[in-house]
């Protein structure tokens, strides 16, 4: 049986989950703008990178989180090991960075960590996309369910990128999870505009995406700061 945990941070404030279609798609480029946006709005915000690969190329997602919540006004309790518990240094996917060291990612003491009670809005960052496996048995989309929080897909604009997104989201409905947002992040390269893949995919019934563009200014995040804050009181 999976574990199902269901996390409430604050009676009206559930989680929000950041996940992708795929691997160096901007999560991290997301979350940390988010974090900058809720400080910059005076609301309290926690960021959990729980299981990070790749430790070994420094700067990781999880210095990027850390510095952006050291933009705040409560950076004394900030810890690498709380926001990063799982670290490894191949960047290879959990199950195989983690096996290369003899070591593996507890799913259930996962699933607590990042449902702990923390005060203010939570951004958990997921690893690699949705289908990402953890361990011999559990990927991305199984802690993902275990948690049922909100969700934030971050989809690129790259050729490809509309078959990818579609099947992050039908595996996402698959199992009885609607993605909240659906963020654009503006490949290097993109071979049509970014609102006509936001079309097409809206055509396949997608949700309708934000489109982030390259060097996003504050104010981008801070309209998607305010998309979030309106919509997760549910």
């Amino acid at each position: 049986m999976r574990t199902m945990i269901t996390t409430m941070t604050d009676p009206v404030l559930r989680p929000v989950f950041i996940t992708a279609t795929g691997t160096d798609i901007g999560k991290s480029y997301v979350t940390a703008g988010l974090i900058k946006a809720f400080i910059r709005a005076g609301q309290q915000i926690q960021a959990l990178k729980p299981v990070l690969s790749g430790t070994a190329h420094p700067p990781t997602d999880a210095d990027l989180l850390m510095k952006a919540l050291q933009e705040g006004p409560d950076t004394d309790d900030l810890d690498l090991d709380e926001i990063a518990p799982w670290r490894f240094a191949a960047p290879l996917s959990p199950d195989m960075a983690a096996e290369q060291e003899g070591r593996s990612i507890p799913f259930d003491a996962l699933i607590r960590h990042c449902a702990k009670p923390r005060t203010g809005q939570v951004l958990i960052e997921g690893v690699g996309g949705v289908m990402v496996p953890l361990d011999h048995s559990h990927t991305v989309l199984d802690w993902i369910a275990a948690l049922q929080p909100r969700i934030l897909l971050v989809a690129g604009t790259y050729l490809g990128t509309i078959s990818h997104t579609l099947t992050a989201l039908s595996a996402l409905q698959a199992r009885g999870l609607s993605v909240d947002w659906l963020v654009l992040n503006e490949s290097s390269s993109q071979p049509v505009p970014a609102h006509q893949t936001a079309s097409t995919l809206t055509r396949f019934g997608a949700p309708a995406p934000f489109i982030l563009p390259r060097q996003a200014e504050e104010a981008t995040f801070d309209q998607l700061f305010r998309i979030i804050t309106t919509e997760r009181r549910s």
